[in-house]
């Protein structure tokens, strides 16, 4: 029956990024249904989850008063839940109450307000974090703040984007595919030679596109957090764009890039963004910890190094140029 199948390539515009569908299905199908569902998925997510869009839901519920249960989309509180569900499994590592901070920075819709004059001053910010301040019904789909925050979901959203494209082919009956949003991507299924998928790390080199290596993927998900594709320079120092909410700063550690193998790329994305945050000691620490699978690559002067933990299990300390 697998020599029935046929290869297809759908693609579009979401996030300021694409996305990709590659699948197998019986030759000849009409794809317009499929390309038009896939699109709405990913634009539901977006207009749902995004701090650039000002009508978005999250910024609605980011202006709601405190105190009273705001109505949100089924997705939105689904996205919040696992938040905060990673939140408290990372010891507060992975927090979304970081809105201020990433428009601080300049990483946001909002105005940079960190200046060169500044950096000496800043101190350690006490901060009230998602959960200690957000309560999510996602029975009733709604959530209440129990103070001022400023919620910002993209260290986990594109995941959950993700996530759903592999939902709308599965709606279709499509069993092997690879969709992704950049590097966060999930597979199901092998191709009809029964190879797994193929999956491009990439290298964590600022400026330049350079693959660091491959890993085959099949029936998971796949993402990287690094410090290599968005960054501010002040005072001759780059700060990436992930946020430590400990500090209330920018990360400041070895990590360039973390990669983390899931079964959902929602989960993929939110640990990939924690244990960039928790650094290259207690990072590792945790993911041995909880029996993940994940790549750490620490910059080590010009060089890089990678701490690989498979289910678990540390695997390897390799140098690299």
């Amino acid at each position: 029956m697998s020599t029935d199948l046929q290869r297809y390539s759908l693609n579009g515009e979401t996030m300021g990024t694409r996305y990709t569908a590659l699948f197998y299905a019986q030759a000849g199908i009409n794809t317009d249904n499929i390309d038009h569902s896939l699109a709405r998925a990913v634009a539901r997510v977006d207009q749902q989850m995004s701090t650039w869009k000002p009508d978005s839901d999250l910024n609605r519920l980011n202006a709601a008063p405190e105190q009273e249960w705001v109505p949100v989309p089924k997705e939105l509180a689904m996205v919040l839940s696992a938040a905060l569900r990673v939140s408290q499994q990372s010891g507060g590592a992975f927090d979304i109450a970081v809105g201020d901070l990433v428009n601080a920075w300049g990483f946001g819709p909002g105005e940079q307000t960190v200046t060169e004059q500044m950096l000496d001053t800043l101190p350690p910010q006490a901060r009230l974090s998602a959960s200690a301040a957000l309560s999510v019904d996602p029975q009733r789909n709604q959530v209440r703040k129990r103070a001022p925050l400023n919620l910002d979901l993209n260290g986990i959203a594109k995941g959950f984007a993700v996530d759903e494209l592999a939902r709308c082919l599965e709606s279709f009956g499509i069993t092997r595919y690879l969709v992704g949003i950049d590097g966060e991507m999930r597979a199901r299924g092998v191709k009809p030679d029964a190879q797994p998928w193929v999956v491009a790390i990439e290298k964590p080199c600022r400026g330049v596109r350079e693959v660091m290596g491959v890993m085959e993927l099949s029936d998971a998900a796949i993402a990287t957090s690094g410090d290599y594709r968005h960054w501010v320079d002040v005072r001759g120092q780059s700060y990436a764009h992930t946020m430590n909410p400990t500090t209330g700063a920018p990360l400041c550690n070895a990590l360039a890039a973390v990669t983390v193998v899931a079964a959902s790329c929602i989960l993929a994305d939110a640990w990939a963004t924690a244990l960039m945050v928790l650094g290259e000691t207690e990072g590792p620490r945790l993911a041995q910890e909880r029996g993940m699978d994940a790549l750490f690559v620490l910059r080590d002067g010009e060089q890089f190094k990678e701490i690989s933990i498979v289910g678990g299990q540390l695997q390897a300390q390799i140098e690299m140029r």
